[in-house]
């Protein structure tokens, strides 16, 4: 049992001022592996004075000494890689064989990434008689989800403090150990008291918190669209800066001319990462109805390759889900899909054979699945693909963008320039064509309901400066 009794403010581990506990569960054993505190709207107080009283002097340092904590901050991380990666195992249930590559391998990778921006970035410009500066927006809050927990915290942290920003962090309740992580790294490098503070909560508690604190200037909130309709709503009283990478249900486009030997096992992939808690999942197969028997048979070999299991087993092909509440919201989804009359050709509702305990679901297929059921407009966010057919390209494209969500998706075609074409006319903040491989320094957000502002690279910076104009 890891009790961890502490929360981190002004550079020091406190008590939290409330007496709460929160549980943290094994996903694959289902059993508690640990506790934090549950913290208070008094602790998001105090940490928020600490972050404003340490900005002035944080906003002047040297961009040069900035660069160097981010450089440590990710050093630190990476000695502790295979340490943080079992972590999330754990609460996350993502196999080891891909944590410490993507859960912890991306967040490496932000905190450097952040400190080569220091140098990169253009911060004055002259336009005509002005000079157009940047300057850090000042305190930001970071409220994070569990699906990515280190990685979606070192998307705001890292850049925030590369702009000269100073921040207070609540991480997700659910997967919350990784962040104790970062905090222990961050006071193994020095950084300044007050530059970095977490407090662990519940959202209604903390975040809100953060969220409506007149002395933060700015929340980066990542999480479900209908959490981030709430941040939003709250930090509009004190007109502070917002953005929200919030909820997506990406659509991958097969075209006529498609690879489906590559297509289909990579679209199948693409939903399954991560048990398919994966906020751009491609969850929607668009394929041509000519083609839809070829793609069935090939996205249910597909399914079968991946046999849920131990996530620490070198075999296990997709791990648990989060919690028993994401398991049984995703198997009430599968089984709304054959309520609804989907062909159901791989997986289903009942629980995986052989897997009495942990939080497994069956990876999932339909297929014959219309635009206008469940399963094709609401967000799953479990191992569950469904397959459209389309009898026309304009088609596929109408039921690609008929959706309140606009973050990710894909296009598939013999000819690349045309599946590029069909790339553009999506409604969307992201579309990788023929598979176009991760690009961590790319802008990653979205359209509609999927959020406001960018992460990621220079755009993910630019979320955390002000723009100023200087008369000359």
């Amino acid at each position: 049992m890891d009790v961890r009794d502490k929360v981190y403010i002004n550079g020091q581990w406190v008590a939290s001022s409330g007496s709460g506990t929160l549980d943290v569960v094994d996903s694959t054993s289902e059993e508690v592996i640990a506790t934090i505190p549950e913290g208070t709207a008094d602790d998001v107080d105090r940490a928020v004075q600490a972050a404003a009283a340490a900005f002035p002097a944080w906003s002047a340092t040297a961009r040069d000494e900035r660069a160097k904590f981010l450089n440590r901050i990710s050093e630190g991380l990476a000695a502790r890689t295979d340490e943080i990666a079992a972590t999330i195992s754990h609460e996350v249930g993502m196999p080891m064989s891909l944590s410490g590559m993507i859960q912890v391998g991306l967040p490496i990778g932000a905190f450097a990434e952040a400190a080569q921006h220091i140098s990169d970035f253009v911060w004055e410009e002259e336009v005509g008689n002005s000079l157009v500066v940047r300057e850090p927006v000042g305190v930001v809050g970071a409220i994070t989800p569990w699906n990515y927990p280190l990685y979606q915290i070192a998307l705001k942290v890292a850049p925030a403090l590369a702009a000269g920003c100073t921040v207070v962090l609540k991480p997700s309740e659910v997967a919350p150990l990784n962040a104790f992580a970062l905090a222990e790294v961050i006071d193994e490098v020095g950084l300044p008291p007050g530059v970095f503070n977490l407090v662990t909560g519940i959202g209604p508690v903390v975040g809100e918190a953060i969220a409506a604190h007149p002395l933060v200037d700015a929340v980066s909130f990542t999480g479900s669209t209908r959490a981030g309709k709430r941040v939003m709503q709250v930090a509009a009283e004190n007109v502070k800066k917002v953005s929200l990478e919030l909820g997506g249900k990406s659509a991958n486009i097969i075209l006529e001319d498609a690879d489906l030997a590559a297509a289909i096992p990579a679209g199948v992939f693409a939903c399954y990462l991560n048990s398919g808690q994966t906020c751009s999942a491609f969850t929607r197969m668009i394929v041509p109805r000519s083609r839809l028997a070829e793609v069935e048979e090939l996205a249910a070999a597909s399914a079968a390759g991946f046999a849920p299991g131990d996530p620490f087993e070198a075999t296990t092909g997709i791990g648990p889900l989060v919690s028993a509440i994401q398991r049984d919201r995703v198997r009430t989804y599968i089984q709304k899909g054959i309520d609804e009359g989907a062909k159901l050709i791989a997986g289903g509702a009942e629980t995986p054979e052989g897997l009495d305990h942990g939080f497994f679901v069956q990876p999932t297929v339909f297929s014959e699945v219309t635009k206008d059921m469940i399963i094709a407009q609401e967000e799953i966010f479990g191992p569950v693909l469904s397959i459209l057919p389309y009898d026309t390209e304009e088609e596929a494209v109408e039921i690609a963008n008929d959706s309140i969500y606009g973050l990710a998706g894909g296009v598939w075609g013999g000819d690349k320039e045309h599946a590029i074409e069909v790339a553009r006319k999506l409604r969307t903040g992201q579309v990788d064509v023929n598979g176009g491989a991760f690009n961590p320094s790319a802008p990653f957000g979205g359209y509609k309901q999927s959020g406001i502002g960018r992460e990621r690279g220079k755009f993910g910076f630019e979320e955390f400066l002000e723009v100023k104009s200087l008369q000359l």
